[in-house]
């Protein structure tokens, strides 16, 4: 027992000391090791957040976690709303922020079970303290999966779409881009539906008024 003890406090802690040496280490998701694994294809060419069209990262932001330069990893008051909004615990979701999506990408699996949700928020709160606010967006923008086959990151994904690299990206192309992070296995920003477009039309129009002064102390 005493042994079983020590794996889950190693499991536990693990994560957390990984996420020191990733203020210096470029790291691979949960989701990329998983196709690995499974023979499938996975595209991935790291592109730092100065080789990304500025548009990309304030497009994100405006998308997934319109308070990222003000929050500490989690926003508390926008979980609560999603908490008091839902009839009831089982069908609170929703308001993770772009810490939240990293630590789960990085360490856990997708589900909506309120265990993967403990382990998030401690991960979240740890990832926004030891690094600093750009590097968490730029590691969630080259783990997030962009397309349909394997592509990662937004240097793939850029590519995938539009033909051209992730710093030549134009407003439309970001938002479209943001506009399928929820879901690129059924959302397309390379043959974007209506649906989709008129997501993009909102996060294109919500882009230039987002706070991104994080981004310029690294």
């Amino acid at each position: 027992m005493r042994w079983l003890a020590l794996v889950l406090v190693v499991l536990l802690l693990t994560p957390f000391l990984l996420v020191v040496l990733y203020r210096f280490i470029d790291p691979v998701s949960t989701p990329m090791v998983g196709r690995w694994l499974t023979g499938k294809r996975v595209e991935r060419i790291w592109a730092p957040l100065a080789a990304i069209a500025p548009i990309l990262p304030q497009t994100v932001i405006s998308a997934e976690d319109a308070r990222y330069c003000g929050h500490s990893g989690v926003d508390f008051a926008q979980l609560r709303e999603v908490i008091e909004d839902a009839d009831d615990l089982s069908e609170a979701r929703g308001g993770s922020t772009i810490a939240q999506q990293t630590a789960k990408n990085l360490f856990l699996w997708n589900s909506r079970s309120f265990v993967r949700k403990a382990l998030e928020l401690p991960l979240a709160l740890w990832l926004d303290l030891v690094l600093p606010k750009a590097r968490v967006l730029e590691i969630y923008l080259n783990i997030a999966q962009w397309g349909p086959n394997g592509e990662f990151g937004a240097e793939a994904g850029a590519r995938y779409a539009f033909e051209k690299p992730a710093r030549a990206l134009s407003g439309r192309e970001a938002a479209l881009m943001a506009a399928i992070l929820p879901n690129p296995m059924r959302r397309s920003a390379r043959r974007p539906g209506p649906a989709v477009q008129r997501l993009a039309g909102v996060y294109q129009g919500r882009a230039g008024s987002a706070d991104v002064t994080c981004l310029r102390s690294r």
